[in-house]
């Protein structure tokens, strides 16, 4: 199973063909298709290419499923001793991903 690794929103992820994964919010309309080019790794069934920093020719593709937002996270801050206290709550805005397909050199991995 091949498989790749990306950088989006400052991050890293593993991604495979045919799974929904959620990123940091993309400006991308949903139900529109999306190239990610920041490809770090890919690793097909036989070899792994690996790049210094990005794979030169490889494109993981994919589909914008929706907009959403993540699972509430509460921040509470407290100084004891002192009746100081803040609650405050934060929640991720994230934009689910269908990847398509990994191309490397014009060649589909899978998909």
């Amino acid at each position: 199973m091949a498989y790749a690794i990306i950088e989006t929103g400052g991050k890293q992820l593993r991604v495979e063909a045919g799974r929904f994964y959620d990123v940091e919010r993309l400006p991308v309309e949903p139900d529109s298709t999306i190239d990610l080019e920041r490809v770090l790794l890919v690793q097909t069934d036989s070899q792994v290419h690996v790049g210094q920093p990005y794979v030169s020719g490889a494109v993981v593709s994919g589909t914008v499923m929706e907009h959403r937002r993540g699972p509430k996270v509460i921040v509470y801050k407290m100084r004891p001793k002192k009746k100081t206290r803040k609650k405050q709550g934060h929640r991720q805005e994230l934009t689910r991903i269908m990847i398509n397909e990994i191309r490397l050199n014009g060649e589909s991995l899978g998909g």
